[in-house]
């Protein structure tokens, strides 16, 4: 098995290939002079140890940020001061974009483990946008895909019983992963058992038992939080969604037979 891709983090250009800001930093027709311009206004933060918060509800937003390495977890407060998750952020994915309307962070931001991030304050990107032709409808485009993200994913939560959801998140994160030049069918879930059915609406005794039945019926092997998958089209199947036909050619290599 060829070893998953790790985020060369000495280098912007590099870096932002397996990365969201793939697209801010290295639109159509950029070149060397523009790109240094756009490096100078991105300030690598201090990596995030496990439990900091990167921003709190009600933070004024002066930045947007993009994960490096890592995971970070969005939540707001219930009116109990319970915490609901709202999602997930893996390495080249944007953070921080759901407050410019507003200007203030509407959730907390924290991280899952020891996590690099890149901030890129606002004022000064929208001052840039303005230079860098192309670069503002980049930005649009990532949020737009951001959008279509969540809504695809609430869409699945608030139709499909317990076992689609849980099938329907693991494929979610080999999706993404797997865009950034991951391994699809093999990775760590940095986040809890509790934090993934506080996610799915779930109790943590249905995803517990949920990921043992995927393991006793072959789709998936769980050894502590490596998760192994065995049989993607079975989890599409579960989940009861169509996998894109990229995905279903594209392994990289790490498909595997489940152990006799």
């Amino acid at each position: 098995m060829s070893a998953p891709k790790i985020l060369d983090l000495g280098s912007l250009k590099q870096a932002c290939k397996s990365c969201s800001l793939h697209d801010l930093c290295l639109p159509l027709g950029v070149g060397d002079e523009e790109l240094q311009m756009l490096e100078r206004i991105i300030n690598r933060k201090r990596p995030l140890q496990r439990k900091d918060h990167l921003y709190r509800p009600g933070d004024r937003m002066t930045s947007i940020y993009a994960v490096r390495s890592g995971t970070v977890k969005t939540y707001t407060l219930t009116d109990d001061g319970q915490e609901q998750i709202t999602g997930f952020h893996l390495p080249g994915e944007l953070l921080g974009l759901d407050a410019i309307s507003d200007g203030v962070h509407p959730c907390a931001a924290r991280a899952l483990e020891t996590t690099s991030i890149c901030e890129i304050p606002f004022d000064r990107l929208e001052e840039l946008s303005v230079r860098i032709p192309g670069l503002q409808h980049q930005l649009f485009r990532i949020m737009s895909r951001e959008i279509q993200t969540d809504e695809h994913f609430m869409m699945l939560l608030g139709k499909k019983a317990s076992d689609a959801r849980l099938a329907a998140f693991l494929l979610s994160l080999s999706n993404r992963l797997g865009i950034r030049g991951f391994s699809r069918t093999e990775f760590n879930l940095t986040m809890s058992r509790n934090d993934i059915a506080n996610y799915l609406g779930l109790a943590v005794e249905t995803v517990s038992r949920l990921f043992t039945r995927f393991q006793a019926a072959g789709l998936i092997l769980v050894r502590r939080k490596l998760i192994t998958i065995y049989d993607l089209d079975g989890l599409y199947t579960v989940a009861g969604t169509q996998p894109v036909e990229d995905l279903r050619n594209h392994h990289n290599g790490n498909g595997k037979s489940p152990p006799m």
